[in-house]
C-alpha cells in the first residue's frame, strides 16, 4: 500500500509565509513610516499595497469555500496578480508553493497554514496555492484582478484555456493538524 506524504498545517506567521506572499491582519506598527491613525474610537493603518498587475482593475470578490478534502492533489497560480484572501466566518487552510525554474510548482516548497478569522494572506504572482476548510463552508473576502477572475470562471464553466492562471496536478499530500 502506497502512503501519501503528510503536510502539517502550521500556524500563520509573517516570517513563515514570506516566501509565498504576505500575512494580513498584523498589528499597527507605531513609529513606522507607514500611514496610520489611532484614536479611542477608530484606528486605520496600511497593511499592504496590493498589485493587480497593470493594466487592469482590482476586484473585490465574496467567496464561499467548501472544499474540506484533506488530500491536496492540485495547485493553481496567477501569473500577473497578487491574490488576497481574508476568511470571515471560519478559518481557512492556505496551501502554498513557489515556482521552480520552469514555472511549475516546486513540490519541495509546499506548505500549509491555518488562516484564522481576523487575519488573511496575499500570495505573490506565480506562487502556487489551494484553499481548504475544516468545516462545512467558509465565506471569505478575496481581492484579485478582474481579468484573472473572468479567465478562471471561463475555464471552470466552459473548459476554456486559461491565459492568466494555471491549474496543475501535484503528487498528493495529506493535510494533518499542527500540534504543539
Amino acid at each position: 500500500m502506497k502512503t501519501v506524504p503528510l503536510l502539517n498545517i502550521e500556524p500563520l506567521t509573517p516570517d513563515a509565509f514570506a516566501r509565498y506572499g504576505w500575512v494580513l491582519g498584523n498589528p499597527v506598527a507605531y513609529g513606522s513610516d507607514q500611514p496610520f491613525y489611532n484614536s479611542d474610537t477608530f484606528s486605520i493603518w496600511r497593511e499592504h499595497l496590493f498589485d493587480a498587475g497593470a493594466p487592469n482593475e482590482t476586484e473585490i470578490l465574496w467567496s464561499r469555500f467548501k472544499d474540506g478534502d484533506l488530500t491536496v492533489r492540485s495547485l493553481e497560480t496567477r501569473w500577473l496578480t497578487q491574490e488576497a484572501v481574508v476568511p470571515l466566518t471560519g478559518p481557512l487552510i492556505q496551501i502554498v508553493a513557489v515556482s521552480d525554474e520552469s514555472g511549475e510548482p516546486d513540490i519541495d516548497s509546499v506548505r500549509a497554514f491555518i488562516v484564522p478569522v481576523g487575519m488573511g494572506t496575499c500570495v505573490r504572482p506565480q506562487s502556487w496555492y489551494a484553499i481548504r476548510i475544516l468545516g462545512d463552508e467558509v465565506e471569505a473576502f478575496v481581492l484579485s484582478r478582474r481579468s484573472a477572475t473572468n479567465d478562471l470562471i471561463a475555464h471552470r464553466r466552459a473548459g476554456r484555456p486559461t491565459a492568466q492562471s494555471k491549474l496543475r496536478s501535484i503528487a498528493a499530500r495529506e493535510l494533518v493538524r499542527y500540534l504543539k
